[in-house]
């Protein structure tokens, strides 16, 4: 095989590993927004539920978590097939770190507009979504992308779990092949280019965040 027939395998696993990289993204920010929101809230019970998750998380492994759902958990009755347990398991570890990132971009907005905001009656969930998060979401977009590009990354562990992505089809064609040096410089490649695209959208989603409106033309308490 010359290193161009290398490019059909290797595309096919780039696209799986794109789509799950996609998928536990788009699950693991709604888990950050929900997290984060929750660790900044009043009620105790909601904020010490959402520190445990993320304290569990954040202090485990990835791959320790990745076999836990694929090999331990189906001994209790609950049986995931793979991609579901590699975006699943993406997806809360990317939520356990946007959370923080959620939290810190909160508590950051200056005290003085949420006390304005009190004073003109707005109600905590106004507040939040209308003043305290759109300033906040631009803080966090520089968060958030590194964190993209860190689940793109760690996609590369659910080839553990037989699933055909990126790093999964490298091994496999370098098993026949024994071309070791040219299938990993492709897969290096592939992994960077996907990486470059995805700084990018970031970094474009931020621009226009910073030239759009900081806070609604009007206000309803």
């Amino acid at each position: 095989m010359t290193w161009t027939q290398y490019l059909a395998p290797l595309l096919k696993g780039a696209q799986m590993t794109i789509m799950i990289s996609i998928a536990s993204l788009v699950l693991g920010t709604i888990l950050s927004f929900a997290a984060g929101i929750a660790r900044t809230s009043n009620n105790r019970i909601l904020s010490g539920i959402a520190f445990g998750y993320v304290a569990l998380f954040r202090g485990t492994p990835l791959l320790v978590q990745l076999f836990w759902f694929y090999y331990a958990l189906p001994l209790i009755g609950i049986s995931l097939d793979p991609i579901t347990t590699g975006i699943l398991t993406l997806s809360l570890l990317t939520g356990a770190y946007g959370s923080e990132v959620v939290r810190g971009a909160l508590l950051s907005v200056q005290p003085s507009q949420l006390e304005a905001a009190r004073a003109l009656n707005f109600s905590s969930s106004y507040t939040l979504w209308h003043i305290s998060m759109p300033q906040a979401i631009v803080e966090m977009m520089p968060s958030f992308g590194n964190l993209a590009v860190q689940n793109l990354k760690d996609t590369a562990l659910v080839s553990l779990i037989s699933i055909a992505d990126l790093t999964f089809q490298a091994q496999s064609v370098r098993n026949i092949t024994l071309d070791s040096a040219t299938i990993y410089t492709l897969t290096l490649i592939g992994y960077f280019i996907m990486a470059l695209a995805l700084m990018f959208f970031v970094r474009f989603v931020e621009f226009k965040l910073r030239r759009g409106p900081a806070f609604p033309r009007s206000a309803h308490s």
